[in-house]
This record gives C-alpha cells, sequence and structure tokens, in this order.
C-alpha cells in the first residue's frame, strides 16, 4: 500500500481561486461575469465548448468547473468525467435546463458532479452553491498536498461554518484514539482512527449555514441534507487520495449498530470497526456540548444517555472499553462546573 500518511494538512487558502464556466450561450456567459464580478476570492474563466474547456484545464491550476449539459461535442458530463481524470482535485457542477432523471444519475454515477443545478437558476443560490464548491475544493487539493500534523488544522476551519462544534473534532480525534489503543489496534490503525476522528464531519463544508446552525428541529428537505454529510466527507476524502480506512470513517460515523443508522443502514459488523470506534466519540462529545438545538447536557445526562444508546446503536465490547474513558472526562466536567459554580456565587 503506498503511503497515504503525508496526505494530511491544513487549509490554508492559497492560491488563485480559478473558476470556469462552460456554456455555449454568449449571453449566459456574460450573465455569469456579471454575477461573480463582485467575488475578489476567485478568477473567472469561460468556454463555450467543451473542448475549449478540456484545454484550459489543461493549462491552469482550475479550481471549479461549472458546465452546461448541453454543449457542441462533447457533452457536459462527458465533460465532467473527462476533468474527474485529468485533474481529481478540481470540483465540478453541471446545469441544465432540461432535468431528467437520467440526467441527474449520469450527473452523479458518471461525471460524480458536486450539485446538479436546475435553469433558469436564482442567483444568490447559485453564488452560494459555487462559494461553498470552492470551499470544498480548497480541502480536498490541502488535503492532498499538507503535511500529517496539520490534519486537525483543516478540521478546525470546517467547524468554523459551526460555532457550536469549535473543538469537537479534535475531542474526538482523542476519544477515539485512546479507545482504539484499549481495543488493541495495530498502530497504523491508531494513527488513522485519530484522522478519521479529525476528519468526521469534514462533509458539512457542503451544508449549507442556514441548515447547520438551525436553532430548533429540521424538517425532511433539512434533514435530508444533513445525512448526506457523510457521503460528501466521504467523497472530500476519497478525491484527495486518503486511504480507504479513513474514508470508511468519515461515510460511517452515523451508521448504528442495530442498522437504524445512515447513510447505508448498515448492522452490526458490517460497519468498519474504526467507524464503530469513532461513532462512539462522536456521540458522547456531542451530547456534552451545546448544540443549536438544545443545551449541553449535564454529566449524568450524558451517562443515562450513553447508557440507553448502548443497547442498540453501539458495538457492545467497544463500549464497555469506553467507559473508563468517558467516566474520567466526565468526573473532570463535573469538578469544573462545580468550580464555576463556587466562583459564580462568590
Amino acid at each position: 500500500m503506498p503511503d497515504k500518511s503525508s496526505k494530511i494538512g491544513s487549509v490554508t487558502g492559497s492560491g488563485t481561486r480559478i473558476v470556469l464556466f462552460v456554456d455555449d450561450e454568449v449571453s449566459v456567459l456574460q450573465a455569469l461575469k456579471q454575477l461573480f464580478s463582485d467575488v475578489s476570492v476567485m478568477r473567472l474563466l469561460t468556454a463555450s465548448s467543451g473542448e475549449e474547456a478540456l484545454e484550459i484545464v489543461r493549462k491552469e491550476d482550475v479550481w471549479l468547473v461549472v458546465s452546461d449539459t448541453n454543449l457542441p461535442g462533447i457533452s457536459g458530463i462527458e465533460l465532467l468525467e473527462r476533468i474527474r481524470h485529468i485533474s481529481p482535485t478540481t470540483g465540478r457542477i453541471l446545469t441544465t435546463a432540461h432535468a431528467d432523471l437520467k440526467t441527474a444519475i449520469d450527473a452523479i454515477n458518471i461525471s460524480e458532479a458536486f450539485r446538479f443545478i436546475i435553469k433558469p437558476w436564482d442567483n444568490d443560490e447559485l453564488k452560494s452553491i459555487v462559494l461553498e464548491a470552492l470551499d470544498r475544493s480548497g480541502v480536498v487539493r490541502d488535503l492532498a498536498q499538507c503535511e500529517v500534523g496539520a490534519v486537525s488544522s483543516i478540521a478546525q476551519a470546517i467547524e468554523l461554518k459551526d460555532p457550536y462544534t469549535r473543538g469537537h473534532c479534535d475531542r474526538v480525534a482523542e476519544y477515539a484514539s485512546t479507545l482504539a489503543m484499549k481495543a488493541g489496534l495495530p498502530e497504523e490503525s491508531i494513527v488513522y482512527v485519530k484522522y478519521g476522528g479529525w476528519l468526521h464531519d469534514c462533509g458539512k463544508i457542503g451544508v449549507p449555514r442556514s441548515v447547520l446552525n438551525f436553532p430548533g428541529s429540521l424538517d425532511e428537505p433539512g434533514m435530508k441534507i444533513i445525512h448526506r454529510h457523510p457521503l460528501w466527507g466521504a467523497d472530500v476524502a476519497r478525491q484527495a487520495g486518503l486511504p480507504t480506512d479513513v474514508v470508511n470513517m468519515i461515510l460511517y460515523h452515523h451508521e448504528k449498530y442495530d442498522g437504524s443508522g445512515y447513510p447505508y443502514g448498515l448492522k452490526g459488523e458490517e460497519i468498519t470497526l474504526e467507524a464503530r470506534i469513532v461513532t462512539i466519540a462522536d456521540v458522547f462529545d456531542s451530547l456534552r456540548t451545546r448544540r443549536p438545538y438544545r443545551a449541553a447536557c449535564t454529566s449524568d445526562q450524558v451517562r443515562e444517555i450513553m447508557r440507553e444508546m448502548s443497547e442498540a446503536f453501539f458495538d457492545p465490547h467497544l463500549i464497555e472499553l469506553f467507559q473508563s474513558i468517558a467516566e474520567e472526562v466526565l468526573v473532570e466536567d463535573a469538578r469544573r462546573a462545580a468550580t464555576h459554580h463556587r466562583d459564580l456565587v462568590g
């Protein structure tokens, strides 16, 4: 297996963010230039055919391609598929005026497009999608090129979208790697578990802030978006060339031992061991911290909820090993809460 350990790093945001729009209608390209004229973080290029677009991608470091489906010569789907092979870290968005199921499926399965947009689009929505896609491309590039020691910086940069989870990925990485050691995993696997803990939520780079920070129960469309973040995160890690073990931790960290999780409803040992470890660490830390839709749980509440969830959500052997790790953290939480209370009352 090639050494993938060097493919970890920090989000630097450096470099010119080139976005290439491909459409055979001059008026559309002109409208796009006008729409993005005030976006200083990107450089906009245009092409009127797939062949012209491929030449640009071969010469320029293009971060994102937004292409219409119907082009003279090669189609938009074929164009994005070729770009996927030429420049794997380039983000891909497909637009179409003729939405149908086959086009949507081909966009996902053949070109692995990040988004599928119907014409005529809403300008604000298009702008938001393009900027989110640029952020995602930045994460892919940083993961693919950077050094091991800076991986937590990527997680921290992603957490900036969600102020309620500040430090969450660092803590999950710590708890998960400690549990992996207790479970007797080999050293390389423990390192990968730490990466998986840091990066488990990297798919949130594709979740709108309005959904991520919604201060209540999400409706069905909002939940569908949230349920896609493991898929988006795994795709980011896969594009960056990270080890399969790390990709699977990102993909499966919301699966549950009884099969009631998402995105695939895997059950028991169908879920990789490393992912089962990260799941326990993720749930534990989530309960301890405040979220937009609820306050942080007390130490006693965390114990009770983890005990209730153990019957269905967690690997029985792993959750038993995790008890001493959790108890040490909860005792410290209680000590800090008591100290804070004493300080408040004088």
